[in-house]
């Protein structure tokens, strides 16, 4: 597994709604957040980047989101999520959603091997939809200490 660690700082802006998992129902409850951002930012008629982004935060809390590309004014109606990675590792995973998680505990042994430790948040941006499971691109970044 190829891991990229980057130092430069990364820096986003989403606008979405937040919860936390119940029964450590992560992927659920990120679904049911995404369906009630993206049904918010098309009433509003927000223009966006197109990405889903899930962010997994201590305390069982996720933030589904996406980015905004116009006044944000207009988007009062959702949550604001200022994310800041000063140092992270970054993945690419292509294929079927259902091995992220997996991909996600090798990403975590890779960095181990290398004596690097991840911390929260976790985040996951998707976009790159296809109907071949096999094509599916999900990016995969983890805070590093």
């Amino acid at each position: 597994m190829n891991v990229e660690i980057i130092t430069e700082e990364l820096t986003l802006d989403i606008y979405g709604f937040s919860g936390t998992a119940l029964n450590k129902d992560y992927s659920g409850t990120a679904f049911k957040l995404s369906e009630k951002t993206w049904r918010t930012v098309k009433e509003i008629g927000l223009k966006h980047k197109g990405k889903n982004i899930w962010v997994y935060e201590p305390d069982e809390k996720v933030f589904a989101g996406v980015e905004i590309m116009e006044s944000t004014h207009l988007a009062k109606e959702l949550e604001h999520m200022s994310l800041v990675l000063p140092k992270y590792a970054y993945f690419k995973h292509i294929g079927p959603y259902n091995l992220i998680k997996h991909t996600g505990q090798e990403m975590i042994k890779a960095l181990k091997s290398k004596g690097l430790e991840t911390e929260l948040p976790y985040m996951e941006v998707y976009g790159h939809w296809t109907n071949d499971e096999n094509k599916l691109e999900v990016e995969l970044f983890m805070k590093l200490r």
